[in-house]
């Protein structure tokens, strides 16, 4: 048995962070559905711009929707629509059979959005809409602006992924968000059950401060995090205010672990995986961290309930000079602005093929 089984074992779910168009024709996505447990997957802006503008694969597609008028955004959206649905069909078994637990894809609304709260709920529905598949989640920024929008998306039927979540606080506004939009439906009368997840960003929080610690304290940082969120996690899960809803048939928001693949060279690939095996949790990792988990045999012990030694190694980045809420905020702006980044690019590639395809004839 791998550990991809292993972790699946254990309770936790693996979902892909990436999607192409010749990963969903080839049997790749396939074979990661059925050798390696993997039971979902998560896009962004930033994987949508490498697989376009480092392809051919969505040429064609792009020249046949050219000539219907679609531009831009549009087509954009058009293109991952396709992709996304495709992947959603392949994850069905998955989620029938596990009564909607399992088997998501997740598509974003523009990042250009993230601070704008009603465009940010208007495009959440028409995404939701023309997806068309049940096991699609929309993927809305935990900023300021962007929790009204989760709140209004819940009570609208719409399943959330609530992503740039990078703190404790950030991830309780969340998840607030989400019990609101909850405790709506059941007060109007409506069926409760609309899933969500609350993705906590990990290796950005190691990358800032890599050169500002002591090698003591190097890839601790964003672990410590994490042992302080599931320790919230497991509080809500317990929490009066929740057992009461799961008495009117509600399924709690699960924590998602986000940005997982180890950027610093000299750690292990499996830095985060093996560091944050949890039950009713997600694990979203990049093709190159799968891989290596695949490979292994083995992995680690989960996640102490209480978050461990969290507290303590937070007290010693603080001791270093390190102000995790303003790091938070700050690592949440920055993640929305290189989204912003990566959308403008990827919008710029696909306008450029449509012009150098109109020239071509």
């Amino acid at each position: 048995m791998n550990a991809t089984h292993l972790l699946r074992e254990l309770g936790q779910s693996i979902w892909l962070d990436n999607i192409t168009r010749e990963m969903l024709g080839s049997g790749t996505l396939q074979k990661y559905i059925d050798a390696y447990s993997v039971t979902g997957l998560t896009s962004n802006p930033t994987i949508f711009d490498h697989a376009i503008q480092n392809s051919s694969d969505y040429d064609n597609t792009i020249r046949m929707k050219s000539r219907t008028g679609l531009y831009g955004e549009g087509l954009f959206f058009a293109l991952a629509i396709e992709d996304l649905g495709r992947a959603a069909d392949m994850f069905r078994p998955v989620w029938d059979r596990t009564n909607g637990i399992d088997g998501w894809v997740s598509l974003e609304v523009s990042p250009l959005i993230a601070y704008d709260t009603k465009k940010s709920i208007q495009m959440a529905r028409d995404l939701h809409r023309r997806a068309g598949r049940p096991n699609v989640f929309i993927k809305i920024p935990g900023t300021r602006e962007g929790l009204p929008a989760v709140e209004e998306s819940i009570f609208a039927g719409v399943p959330v992924n609530v992503t740039l979540l990078f703190s404790r606080e950030q991830y309780i506004a969340a998840a607030d968000a989400y019990t609101r939009g909850i405790e709506r439906r059941i007060e109007a009368g409506l069926n409760p059950n609309v899933p969500s997840v609350a993705s906590l960003f990990i290796s950005r929080w190691d990358v800032a401060v890599a050169d500002k610690v002591p090698e003591s304290l190097r890839n601790r940082l964003g672990i410590a995090i994490a042992g302080r969120v599931f320790k919230a996690y497991r509080e809500q899960l317990r929490s009066p205010r929740w057992l009461s809803l799961y008495n009117h048939g509600a399924h709690a928001q699960r924590l998602l672990w986000a940005s997982t693949g180890t950027k610093d060279p000299q750690a292990s690939p499996l830095l985060y995986v093996q560091n944050l095996i949890a039950p009713y949790t997600i694990n979203t990792m990049p093709e190159q961290t799968l891989n290596a988990l695949a490979e292994a045999d083995r992995i680690g012990e989960p996640m102490p309930g209480d978050g461990g030694d969290g507290e303590e190694v937070l007290a010693e980045f603080t001791g270093n000079g390190i102000d995790i809420d303003t790091l938070a905020e700050q690592l949440q702006r920055e993640g929305a602005e290189s989204f912003s980044k990566s959308w403008n690019n990827l919008l710029a590639v696909i306008t450029s093929k449509q012009e150098a395809m109109e020239k071509a004839g």
